[in-house]
């Protein structure tokens, strides 16, 4: 893979981990859902309203986003409708949408069938988020271990470890270290080559899925997803070195 020029290699855009039982239950029967919940984790791409409870400009719940969805009223999705993780969840037979972690009508039956902790703007990188005032990847970590304890309060302690054991766990993040912190922030150019930069992140994004174990062993990464640079920012304005 190349590393140089205008097709420069990389990043780790999407992670989808899944365990075991979920590989075979994805050709499961119909009428149930083939994963019990969807726990999602990353940025705009599938942030589905937490930026509404966070101090930033960096938000969505205004026209025109929304437009096609929920009779027009914005939710906070960076998006004219639904986002992918959405119909991900759809097509899993969960439900139509995920809601935010941090949204104010999140039920039980919500924890239950899955979140998505996702931040518009942040990133790998903790110099990301916090150049644009978002949650950084560590705080949806955190997150995520205050839903566990949610979760286990509404189904008990061995149900809810085994909800979150078999869920699906879905990554996707990355364009905002680049396009929005290396491309425009005069900080980690003088750190690092774009090069260096890519493997920087790639190191951080391998902490997050470990750190600490705060993803059970079953939902360790089975595949990794790169692309190139100039796939990823095709539709950016910003040049790539």
């Amino acid at each position: 893979m190349e590393r140089g020029g205008t097709a420069m290699s990389l990043l780790l855009l999407l992670v989808l981990a899944v365990s075991p039982w979920q590989a075979g239950a994805a050709g499961g029967g119909r009428g149930r859902p083939r994963v019990p919940a969807i726990l999602v984790f990353g940025d705009s791409i599938v942030d589905t309203g937490n930026n509404n409870a966070v101090l930033t400009l960096t938000k969505s719940n205004f026209r025109p986003y929304g437009e096609d969805l929920n009779g027009g009223v914005p939710t906070g999705r960076f998006s004219n409708g639904r986002v992918p993780t959405d119909f991900v969840a759809s097509r899993l037979g969960l439900k139509d949408l995920v809601p935010a972690y941090l949204g104010t009508d999140l039920t039980d039956d919500d924890l239950c069938t899955g979140v998505s902790f996702a931040s518009e703007g942040t990133g790998y990188d903790p110099l990301t988020s916090t150049l644009v005032a978002v949650l950084p990847m560590q705080e949806e970590l955190n997150m995520f271990a205050e839903y566990k304890e949610k979760l286990a309060g509404v189904v008990g302690d061995e149900a809810g470890a085994g909800i979150v054991a078999d869920s699906l766990f879905l990554v996707c993040a990355g364009t905002d270290d680049i396009a929005n912190n290396y491309h425009l922030a005069p900080v980690r150019p003088l750190q690092y080559d774009i090069s260096a930069y890519v493997d920087f992140l790639v190191q951080q994004a391998c902490d997050f899925m470990r750190v600490k174990s705060s993803f059970p062993l079953a939902t360790q990464p089975h595949s990794i997803q790169h692309q190139t640079m100039l796939e990823l920012l095709k539709f950016s304005p910003i040049p790539i070195p």
